[in-house]
């Protein structure tokens, strides 16, 4: 059977209140032994009625659980007036990788659009970057700006996700895994539009599995059609994509926009969301290579206040010196930190 996403019954409440204490119990931060966190962990019925217990069920199992919680009752702790909060959202252990907490957060949404609200915000734990991944697949957007919570006893700073019920144009969030055709061959007719492409590096540029699986590939998505219009590539926090990236930088790798979407705004906005992710992981520059026939490409960098960096031109690719660009950041503001 698949996996079914409903409201917990009353008879389960029980099991789900002794779900969420384990599946915590097996995250990042282990089990905890505060008595008030431990009260909201179990603490099923309460926030059954401060809007909606959801479970994941396969086969009469539970398999995970979340707190789509209504602004106002007690239990949301980023929520404003016209705002729905997602809470507690956990796996089972001996669920995990099959896809739940994807189903439960995209029902959350489904429902919390039907309430009428504007946006359906989250948080979560510094650590818990399996979850932040899932946010950003999805489409939540991180709000620094509101990242004021501090929770003692070793967790840190919490991370705010929003998602924007309202919002119409692009979005740019995480590929979802049943993308990843759609992606190469959006990188492919991207580069090869204005290139001719060597063998390998086509090969290259095609194999977004890879990408997806040890680093991070961002789509732009058009809210009104669906349809995916441009990507690039970034390592994961702590982590470098090329042999570019030095400490303290972000590098990225590949951006591509579909040509039948250029002169929208799509490169920009991917350049900009770079650097935005480097502000949030406290970097101090953003640094990447680029061939020297892509002008075009070289231009838009230049516009947003990339300088060439001579002193970092060492490789050499079909015959070619790559070109360094980089980009230094305005020191981290309070409150924007991983």
């Amino acid at each position: 059977m698949s996996v079914q996403v409903r409201t917990a019954r009353d008879d389960e409440l029980e099991a789900v209140a002794e779900l969420t204490e384990r599946g915590f119990g097996a995250g990042p931060y282990g089990p905890t032994t505060d008595p008030e966190r431990l009260r909201l962990l179990r603490d099923t019925p309460g926030r059954a009625a401060a809007g909606d217990l959801l479970v994941a069920v396969e086969d009469g199992r539970l398999l995970g659980t979340l707190s789509l919680l209504r602004p106002g009752t007690g239990y949301t702790r980023q929520a404003r007036h016209d705002e729905a909060e997602v809470r507690l959202l956990t796996t089972g252990p001996e669920a995990r990788g099959r896809g739940v907490g994807a189903a439960l957060v995209a029902e959350s949404i489904a429902r919390a659009r039907a309430w009428g609200v504007r946006a359906l915000v989250l948080d979560t734990g510094p650590r818990n970057v399996a979850s932040q991944r899932l946010y950003h697949r999805l489409g939540f957007e991180r709000a620094v700006e509101r990242e004021t919570v501090v929770v003692p006893r070793g967790i840190g700073r919490l991370a705010v996700f929003v998602y924007d019920l309202d919002r119409t144009g692009l979005r740019v969030r995480l590929i979802a895994p049943h993308e990843l055709d759609r992606v190469a061959q959006l990188s492919v007719d991207a580069y090869g539009h204005d290139y001719d492409l060597p063998a390998d590096y086509r090969a290259s540029l095609a194999d977004v599995a890879s990408r997806a699986r040890e680093h991070e590939v961002w789509v732009v998505e058009d809210l009104a059609t669906g349809e995916l219009l441009g990507t690039v590539a970034t390592p994961r926090p702590g982590e470098h994509i090329s042999d570019l990236g030095r400490p303290g930088e972000l590098d990225f790798r590949l951006l591509a926009v579909d040509p039948a979407a250029r002169r929208r705004g799509i490169g920009v906005l991917l350049t900009e969301h770079v650097l935005a992710l480097a502000r949030q992981r406290g970097l101090e520059r953003v640094v990447m290579n680029s061939g020297p026939q892509m002008t075009g490409a070289h231009a838009l960098y230049h516009r947003l206040g990339f300088v060439r960096l001579p002193d970092r031109e060492t490789r050499v690719v079909h015959g070619g010196t790559l070109l360094a660009f980089g980009y230094d950041l305005a020191p981290l503001t309070q409150g924007a930190r991983s």
